[in-house]
């Protein structure tokens, strides 16, 4: 019983002298490999930092908005650090290929499945990059006129002149015209004024020249002009047009439209009106 016994734990020894061995050797063999990865990690995290802050302080000296700066230095910061994983498994002697293989099924996949959210998110990039226009700006994109109340990643919000809030895709905003009414610090009112074929063009074009020019928020340079624009079937049609500063616009438009209204009566210019409509009336 006791030689069985005394068996039993020479053969435990020699199986932990083994054991001990096997690790010693594996330890030895892939030690180096370890260490080597464990340095690759620590500095590989190191540098990915340095490089994302060196990024984000590139794009602010360059103007970029800061959801666009957040968002890139994110997308840097995961890129990087994947190709650090990949790195360091292959230190390790892990077979990297199926990983790059699983990363471009899955780059694919998720690229068709989110194609028109790539396109927006793409077009919210070069419209943050580019600034076709910005917060505060009245713009006309889309079948929308209204001023940007937000610029997001994927779509820029609108608020019309109604007050309604239109959200816009910006991939077809970064596709498609915009006018950007406040990109210019002056701006031209266009305005038309039909007069009778009685009236006279000299004494009218002076009214109307006295008109804009008398306005506190018309602009002298450029000098605003007043010029006989056609000779329509029922009116003589003169184009008013004085400059102005973008923010003054709607101001000196409404005003010259009524101020020319009661300017044109009390001449005793005549405004003509269709006088078929009226005749249907009295009918």
């Amino acid at each position: 019983m006791q030689e069985g016994n005394t068996a039993e734990a020479q053969n435990t020894v020699e199986a932990s002298k083994d054991w001990i061995t096997q690790f010693k050797e594996i330890a030895l063999e892939y030690a180096p490999k370890v260490i080597a990865a464990l340095v690759i990690l620590i500095v590989g995290l190191f540098v990915i930092q340095l490089l994302v802050r060196f990024s984000r302080k590139l794009m602010a000296k360059r103007g970029i908005d800061g959801t666009l700066q957040k968002f890139l230095g994110d997308l840097l910061s995961w890129t990087l650090k994947i190709l650090l994983f990949v790195v360091v498994a292959s230190k390790l002697g892990v077979e990297t290929t199926s990983f790059a293989a699983i990363i471009g099924a899955a780059g694919l996949a998720i690229g068709l499945a989110l194609q028109g959210s790539l396109s927006n998110f793409a077009g919210g990039v070069l419209i943050m990059i580019f600034k076709p226009y910005k917060i505060g700006d009245f713009i006309e994109a889309q079948g929308v006129m209204g001023t940007v109340k937000e610029i997001q990643i994927f779509t820029t919000h609108v608020n019309t002149v109604g007050n309604k809030l239109a959200i816009i895709p910006n991939g077809q905003l970064s596709n498609g015209n915009i006018i950007n009414y406040s990109a210019e610090e002056k701006r031209r009112v266009d305005m038309v004024f039909g007069v009778s074929y009685d009236a006279d063009i000299k004494q009218t074009k002076a009214l109307l020249m006295e008109l804009i020019t008398s306005h506190p928020k018309v602009l002298k340079d450029p000098e605003p002009m007043v010029k006989v624009l056609e000779l329509a079937d029922s009116s003589v049609n003169f184009a008013v047009r004085p400059w102005v500063k973008t923010e003054d616009y709607w101001d000196v438009f409404f005003d010259t439209m009524e101020n020319g209204k009661i300017a044109l009566d009390e001449a005793g210019i005549e405004i003509p009106y269709p006088h078929s409509v009226e005749i249907q009336k009295q009918v």
